[in-house]
């Protein structure tokens, strides 16, 4: 498949520009003309470029790319050996944030929902083009403590958890990566619980205060699975050499 039709797919499938960014969506570092193999991770980091590298890739497709706002503009120390291996090996970089996040079906809140027997409802502000978090109901009620198990054998890893009172959890948002400052929307919504991957200090107080559980399960744990589907979609819709390579963080 040429690039140029790659990214025209992806860009009809994911539609990047309804949804205001941190940085550019889509093809950012310019490699290959004819795409033969794919590896799909998280994060563009050296790690995987190297195992992207190794795999024999001409293009690598990601939730995290480069170039956000308000980093260093200049192409120097750590950007520059990660575009230079890009470049020295013809491969194309083609990232997706946000637009992964909420796609209805291939997006890292609509993996991580299906992972977790999660049904889905709506965003936490349907007005608001670019709320990320969502809310829904979990399809079988259960308590915290049993929640947080089933999310630390599904994402094998640990949560962080603040249980917020005994109520089960019936209603739940959620918002991969690092959603936590959605946990007051979540609370004035009246929901059960809040899951995400990160914490903050104040994130605690909001949980206690507001009696709404929190779980924070790790930003990478959380959007493993959005870059994933979307590789396999793209196997299976066009035939692509499609590989998905976990390079492991613990936050």
């Amino acid at each position: 498949m040429k690039r140029t039709k790659l990214v025209n797919q992806l860009t009809e499938l994911l539609k990047p520009f309804s949804i205001s960014d941190y940085c550019p969506n889509g093809l950012q570092v310019e490699g290959a003309e004819e795409v033969k193999k794919i590896v799909t991770g998280v994060t563009a980091s050296q790690a995987l470029i190297d195992a992207a590298i190794e795999a024999g890739a001409d293009t690598i497709l990601v939730h995290h790319g480069f170039f956000w706002k308000g980093e260093d503009q200049t192409i120097t120390g750590m950007k520059q050996r990660r575009i230079k291996a890009l470049l020295e090996n013809n491969i194309n970089l083609i990232a997706y944030h946000l637009p992964l996040d909420v796609h209805p079906e291939l997006g890292n809140n609509a993996q991580l929902a299906e992972l977790l027997d999660i049904s889905y409802e709506r965003p936490l502000e349907p007005w608001n083009k670019n709320c990320v978090a969502v809310k829904g109901k979990l399809k079988t009620p259960m308590s915290l403590e049993a929640f947080a198990k089933l999310v630390e054998e599904k994402l094998d890893r640990k949560p962080l958890i603040n249980e917020a009172g005994d109520h089960l959890i019936k209603t739940i948002a959620w918002c991969t990566g690092g959603g936590q400052s959605f946990i007051d929307m979540a609370a004035s919504q009246g929901i059960d619980a809040y899951l995400t991957g990160e914490a903050s200090e104040q994130t605690i107080h909001s949980s206690n205060e507001q009696s709404i559980h929190f779980i924070a399960a790790g930003h990478h744990a959380t959007e493993r699975y959005g870059a994933k589907a979307l590789g396999e979609y793209l196997a299976k819709t066009y035939d692509l050499d499609v590989e998905f390579i976990d390079i492991n963080n613990p936050v």
